[in-house]
């Protein structure tokens, strides 16, 4: 089972992403990007975007083991991060997106969830903007997926809920 948290910058995918890990005992994989930026002191041009989506999906695919995979974020964030900054997306970016499979997504929007100050963030003030981009793509590509508001707790009890409800219906957590 395979379930990624995406959504805008600064509106708890992380937090979120590593508490739900955490109750199910999964496997965890953070944001290629961050480390990324990092490296090179959030320096980035448009060709950066599919270079970390390329070792997003390569770490991805080298790590994945059996059980509950928990993903914070996936290539729809560095598409719409590319559309959003760039208005153009590389082929090889848009393939990655269309190609990953993930049992659900939850959809995180930034309404209850204050903006973090962070030298690697850079759009406080479009957060509402990006989710409806979010919201349009997701719904565009017909996949599963889930809209988290409210507080932390809240959003968390309703991923785990879910995340239940689909290991259930597929019978039991060993997807």
């Amino acid at each position: 089972m395979k379930i990624v948290f995406t959504g805008p910058e600064s509106s708890g995918k992380t937090s979120l992403s590593q508490a739900v890990a955490n109750h199910f005992d999964a496997q965890w994989f953070p944001e290629h990007a961050r480390a990324y930026l990092l490296q090179r002191d959030g320096k980035y041009g448009f060709d950066d975007i599919e270079q970390i989506g390329v070792e997003q999906d390569k770490l991805r695919i080298s790590q994945e083991k059996r059980g509950i995979k928990i993903y914070d974020t996936e290539a729809t964030v560095l598409y719409i991060w590319s559309m959003f900054k760039y208005q153009k997306c590389s082929p090889k970016l848009k393939s990655l997106m269309d190609s990953q499979r993930f049992t659900h997504y939850f959809l995180c929007s930034p309404e209850g969830v204050p903006w973090e100050e962070d030298p690697l963030r850079e759009s406080p003030n479009e957060r509402e903007e990006l989710f409806d981009l979010y919201l349009e793509e997701l719904q565009k590509r017909k996949v599963d997926f889930t809209i988290l508001k409210g507080s932390f707790e809240s959003r968390k009890k309703k991923a785990v809920e879910i995340i239940e409800e689909i290991s259930l219906s597929q019978g039991g957590f060993c997807v």
